[in-house]
């Protein structure tokens, strides 16, 4: 197994989020008399979440999460912790796409319908319980603020000045992150769709069809996470996760990296990055190329979409592919996404979730031993 301590990513890592059980599940989703209050969920999430915390030290990971057990989705924090945002129905041009070829409506998005405030923690009622119950490295993900895109204000909203909007994010997320500094957090990742979004050409055509400029959005949305992370801790890691989308198995754009890698790769102050590529959608390893030396790249050559367990041969061959761009010691391993993006979860079962963990800390125990990446 690897060691147990260090500055992460770890050889072995994950992005986040694991299967909830069916008792949360039915808790949430209840109603009527049914429906359990508030206090009631939260009694139930802190009894599960330890549970979540010991199948990951189980199958040897380093990093910790709480599963997101507390989520409906991993973007859900954005609504029900900043003040100033409703939901309303999402874009169909955003809708999911499974291997069918079918559409699936993502469901409700954000938007501002008065000046956001952070008047409570985003995750630091998360990372303040997951701390407190294990020893190994705690990890808190947070949605990254690109999702502006998506949910921006209109014209006659409470920002009929864009940069206004953006000013608040980043103003509210450098609070969270100086907050969780505080209590000892040195491990935070975000997640970042957007900008594995901007590598479908489809979706390019329909940001320009709106009067956008694809790569200004690429290069507005580094300039507001490394505006975010700016004079972080020195042994605080930060971590940028890209995925095309992973709702129940369904995801939303296709597309190699190409078309914003040198601004996101070679732009990106964050000191790891989650690369999503356990699929053809996701393109060749070329692009990371980009990627300027002491960056950490983490494969996420592990399908969490299916049950289909990778074979040890092939992920070890694809390693190796990827040595041609990113060198060995800093190159690590994990599955492409999170099991659960949202609260429902993909289409595996919890034996899937583990099996495959479990072929991750093997394979990354094969490839690098217990060596931490390099940063040089």
């Amino acid at each position: 197994m690897p060691n147990l301590t260090g500055k992460p990513p770890f050889r072995a890592d994950h992005v986040g989020s694991l299967l909830r059980p069916a008792e949360l599940i039915d808790a949430r989703y209840a109603a009527g008399a049914a429906k359990p209050s508030e206090a009631q969920l939260t009694e139930m999430e802190d009894r599960l979440i330890p549970d979540a915390i010991a199948l990951q030290e189980k199958v040897g990971l380093q990093s910790i999460t709480d599963g997101e057990f507390r989520r409906g989705s991993f973007r859900s924090p954005v609504v029900s912790r900043i003040d100033g945002f409703k939901t309303v129905p999402q874009d169909p041009v955003w809708a999911a796409r499974d291997s069918d070829g079918h559409s699936h409506p993502l469901g409700d998005a954000p938007v501002a319908v008065a000046r956001l405030q952070r008047n409570r923690g985003i995750a630091t009622d998360e990372f303040a319980f997951l701390k407190d119950h294990t020893s190994r490295t705690p990890k808190v993900c947070l949605p990254a603020p690109s999702y502006h895109y998506f949910y921006r204000a209109p014209d006659e909203g409470p920002y009929p000045d864009p940069d206004e909007y953006v000013e608040d994010l980043i103003r509210i997320y450098r609070e969270e992150l100086a907050e969780l500094a505080g209590m000892s957090a040195r491990y935070v990742q975000f997640d970042e769709v957007i900008q594995a979004y901007l590598c479908d050409e489809r979706i390019r055509g329909v940001v320009r069809s709106r009067g956008d400029d694809p790569d200004r959005l690429s290069q507005l949305y580094v300039d507001m996470i490394n505006r975010i992370i700016e004079g972080r801790p020195d042994d605080m890691t930060v971590a940028v996760h890209f995925c095309r989308g992973n709702s129940m198995g369904r995801w939303v754009a296709e597309g190699g990296y190409d078309p914003v890698s040198e601004i996101v790769f070679g732009g990106l102050q964050a000191d790891a990055l989650f690369m999503e590529y356990d699929s053809p959608r996701a393109g060749d390893f070329g692009p990371l190329r980009h990627v300027p030396d002491g960056k950490v790249v983490v494969l996420g050559l592990v399908s969490t979409k299916s049950g289909a367990l990778e074979s040890k041969d092939d992920l070890k061959r694809r390693i190796d592919e990827a040595t041609a761009f990113v060198p060995l010691d800093r190159l690590c391993l994990s599955p492409q996404c999170g099991f659960a993006s949202r609260d429902k979860g993909n289409p595996v079962t919890v034996e899937d979730e583990i099996a495959k963990l479990s072929l991750v800390v093997e394979v990354a125990t094969d490839v690098w031993g217990g060596v931490l990446p390099s940063r040089g």
